[in-house]
């Protein structure tokens, strides 16, 4: 079973990018050199914010495409450590999220008095 990571570096415009990789030093490094053009190489320096090791490539491949969806605030928190605030940023804030509506009176049903 080989090792693998996902990381998360912050970009010279201030943005956050987010990879995996089998190679995380070596990976940095080419980011810092610009070896492929994408999204890093007009935003260099960077700088290795966070990272965090997989068993596989496959589970850090997963876990690298969740996080690229989740908001700044959430990445923040996780890369501080905070899963207090990371759990409370991931509940559904929508008023119609059954946890944010108003309870119902209980309406009277036969059998109810």
């Amino acid at each position: 079973m080989s090792e693998a990571w996902v990381y998360i570096l912050l970009c010279s415009d201030g943005t956050y990018y987010t990879g995996s990789t089998v190679d995380l030093d070596h990976r940095v490094e080419q980011h810092q050199a610009g070896v492929y053009d994408g999204y890093t190489a007009a935003r260099r320096p960077v700088k290795l914010l966070w990272s965090d090791e997989f068993p596989d490539r496959d589970q850090a491949f997963d876990v690298e495409r969740q996080i690229k969806k989740w908001t700044r605030k959430k990445k923040e928190a996780l890369m501080n450590g905070d899963f207090q605030l990371l759990h409370w940023l991931a509940e559904c804030k929508n008023a119609t999220h059954f946890r944010n509506k108003e309870p119902k009176e209980k309406e009277s049903q036969p059998g109810n008095k």
